[in-house]
């Protein structure tokens, strides 16, 4: 059974926020245009000690990177943490970080990708929600969709809309369950850890980019073997993009790959959802109970 996760304050224009670097480095360029598109918000917005550290593609030392994220979670007048980018690098510091704080001062954690690692520690180890979006590193990117960001503002400030989207879908109904999930090399990652979630009755959301097609396959037939597709609510997926063969060519599509996977099991699957390594990545929440409807030739995902 799931249990109902503490859910962080919404943002409310004046709230103090802050950008770190968890994980790979940044210029001091996005860290500066990340502050003024906050600001455009109506927040203020503090920048970690460390955020423009480098040690090799680290945004600075373990320690470093572990004093930024652990100042910003003890402190009360921030509301909510931006990750500036993901990479690598929280795997090395998660079981470093006390996170005790946050029992009496919830707040926002927002990224995705290596941020997947603290989305389901948050979740799974401390019961907090979260919210999977855009990064600083992205805040000015002419590439992403407006509703990239627009989704992210909204989930950030309490006014979340249902997200409709158009996407192969196998064994079609309606489902609730809480979110979970990440990017799938992450979600793989953690396998044996605390973080890894207990799947049973939820909606797993996965997403990769610039994988092998055959480390898909791989992972997924993990998850299997680990009980992880085991009475699943859904499993919700989005971007699968700039994936890659070997000298052997894999000879079958991601989707294809996906489906093949999850053949003998009887939860629905829905193939295209906006979210992950791509230009229309919308903002969701973590570990918050979330309905996925069947819509005509579409689908609709709506948190409770």
């Amino acid at each position: 059974m799931s249990v109902k996760k503490i859910q962080p304050p919404f943002l409310r224009k004046g709230d103090e926020v802050a950008i770190i670097s968890p994980s790979w480095a940044v210029s001091e360029g996005v860290i500066n245009n990340s502050v003024i598109f906050l600001e455009g918000w109506g927040l203020k917005v503090r920048t970690g000690r460390n955020i423009l550290n480098k040690s090799g593609p680290f945004a600075g030392t373990d320690d470093q990177r572990l004093t930024d994220l652990m100042e910003m979670t003890s402190d009360r007048r921030i509301k909510a943490v931006f990750c500036s980018r993901g990479g690598y690098g929280l795997t090395r510091i998660i079981d470093r970080i006390d996170f005790s704080p946050l029992l009496n001062s919830p707040k926002w954690y927002v990224g995705f990708s290596d941020i997947t690692v603290l989305h389901l520690w948050l979740n799974v180890v401390c019961g907090i929600m979260s919210v999977h979006g855009e990064m600083p590193l992205n805040f000015q990117n002419p590439g992403k969709t407006p509703a990239s960001f627009e989704t992210l503002h909204d989930a950030l400030f309490g006014n979340y809309k249902p997200v409709l989207w158009k996407g192969k879908v196998i064994r079609p109904s309606g489902v609730s369950g809480e979110v979970t999930g990440g990017n799938l090399t992450l979600v793989f990652s953690l396998a044996g850890t605390r973080a890894l979630p207990d799947t049973r009755g939820k909606i797993l959301f996965i997403e990769d980019v610039g994988e092998y097609y055959y480390h898909l396959d791989r992972m997924m037939m993990s998850l299997r073997l680990g009980g992880k597709l085991d009475g699943l609510a859904a499993l919700l997926v989005g971007g699968l993009t700039k994936m890659h063969h070997t000298s052997v060519r894999w000879g079958k599509s991601a989707q294809t790959t996906i489906a093949e996977a999850v053949k003998d099991y009887s939860f629905p699957v829905f193939f295209g959802f906006p979210a992950g390594h791509v230009k229309d990545n919308r903002a969701f929440y973590t570990g918050r109970q979330a309905t996925i409807t069947p819509d005509g030739d579409g689908t609709i995902l709506t948190f409770d």
